[in-house]
């Protein structure tokens, strides 16, 4: 079967080349390194209030103005570094979600030495492993879970910005937390599967 007659999710805009990859390519997959966990958090904490694609067409403009997500060096960033990026065109210019992902760095290093990674932080919010929903529509997807809400309580009493209840449930569905594919999408089997 080609990859243009293959069922995909439901909210997945299909005449998107770049949408399609990411969908078929990442979304869902359950990731556990670190680096990427800071990324997939700082793209969706951009992402709030403005559409997934849009930030998806920024990527790379936030891989070269937050270093590649090393948190380290994004966590030593200061008041310079947040005017310089006021005027990069590759990221959404936004004073306050540029400072939430130097803020954010930090907060993300406190939680890799208080339960040595990030990833062990994250994933105990569901038990350690990928939980599976049963979608079939697009009506069916939730915007917030009990997961969800209970993780962006403890990320905001950490001190985290930009990240409420509905950031988060995105950000697990895009790190596998939760296999969100519909029951008819092709990836849903195959992660099951793999992971």
């Amino acid at each position: 079967m080609s990859s243009t007659n293959l069922c995909r999710c439901p909210w997945l805009d299909t005449s998107k080349d770049d949408y399609v990859a990411y969908h078929d390519d990442e979304w869902g997959i359950p990731v556990y390194d670190d680096q990427t966990l800071f990324e997939f958090i700082t793209l969706e904490s951009a992402q709030a209030g403005l559409s997934w694609y849009t930030i998806l067409k920024k990527r790379d403009g936030y891989r070269r103005a937050f270093l590649n997500f090393d948190v380290k060096k994004v966590a030593k960033m200061n008041e310079h570094d947040v005017e310089r990026l006021m005027l990069d065109e590759g990221i959404v210019r936004n004073r306050l979600k540029i400072a939430a992902t130097i803020n954010n760095a930090k907060r993300f290093i406190d939680i890799q030495q208080e339960f040595g990674s990030f990833s062990n932080y994250q994933w105990q919010f569901v038990g350690g492993k990928p939980l599976v929903n049963e979608l079939d529509k697009l009506s069916d997807y939730p915007a917030i879970t009990e997961a969800s809400t209970a993780f962006a309580k403890d990320l905001k009493k950490r001190g985290f910005k930009f990240l409420g209840p509905t950031t988060v449930y995105a950000h697990m569905q895009a790190c596998g937390m939760v296999n969100d594919h519909s029951n008819d999408c092709f990836r849903k089997a195959e992660i099951i599967e793999k992971y």
